[in-house]
């Protein structure tokens, strides 16, 4: 398991947008449906957003682009509907919400993305402050709180190694090897994935592996993914926290 006591002290950094209307922020959620875990993806390729609006008892999956916005609905298990959880009147506010939401984040694309992800490197670079190159404009200031890195070494065995997503539950990943070092990376020799129970990291070795010419023992191969997944795969990052809490403000869900 990673030394979680080699973490990264946490971070404040901020960020100002231009984060258009916030019509969102104008409706008023059902008491039931106020604390929504909220999260939404541009898909600049389809000039799409898809938006995930998350309960304890169900998801609201809504996809909005040029043609008009598209939305299903999801079980506590997962499983897909075309059916609410919740009752008529609570769903018919919900999805008006949502459809502002993903409105007020598809009329800002791709420009905010851009600033988001400019924003995100600014951060990475060690600077605090993030303001947008903008017109006049009514603008917002986001503050985030961005977890820290486990302390994590290098690649020390021998070759080259990257990660690769792969098909499949839970978010697994395959560590990819070449033992010529700058060479592409072509063999799995281990895989990690996201415990649905727990939550935590699970990895694997593949068979058949030669660890001595890997250059490390399998376990600390292992131990190493772990924390590679840990800090790329789990610990959110500042474009995914600033995802976050600019979709919060546009909801009007960051209100003290």
């Amino acid at each position: 398991m990673p030394d979680e006591t080699l973490r990264l002290p946490n971070s404040i950094f901020q960020a100002v947008f231009d984060l258009g209307d916030k019509r969102a922020a104008k409706i008023e959620l059902p008491s039931a449906l106020h604390e929504p875990e909220i999260f939404a993806e541009w898909q600049d390729d389809e000039n799409m957003v898809s938006l995930y609006v998350g309960f304890d008892d169900g998801q609201l999956h809504l996809d909005l682009g040029a043609s008009g916005a598209e939305h299903h609905f999801h079980a506590p298990g997962g499983d897909g509907s075309e059916n609410s959880p919740w009752n008529d009147a609570d769903t018919a506010v919900l999805l008006e919400w949502a459809t502002a939401l993903a409105g007020n984040f598809f009329a800002r694309m791709p420009e905010l993305m851009e600033d988001i992800e400019e924003a995100a490197a600014w951060h990475e670079e060690g600077y605090p402050l993030y303001v947008c190159e903008t017109e006049p404009a009514q603008l917002d200031l986001i503050e985030v709180e961005i977890e820290g890195e486990i302390l994590t070494l290098p690649w020390l065995g021998s070759g080259t190694v990257s990660q690769d997503h792969v098909d499949g539950d839970n978010h697994p990943i395959a560590l990819l090897w070449n033992p010529v070092d700058g060479a592409i990376p072509d063999r799995t020799i281990a895989r990690a994935w996201l415990d649905p129970i727990s939550g935590e990291p699970v990895t694997s070795a593949e068979n058949g592996v030669d660890w001595s010419a890997v250059g490390l023992e399998r376990e600390e191969v292992l131990s190493w993914l772990e924390s590679i997944y840990l800090n790329h795969h789990i610990t959110p990052d500042a474009e995914i926290e600033l995802v976050h809490a600019v979709l919060e403000r546009m909801g009007g869900l960051d209100r003290e």
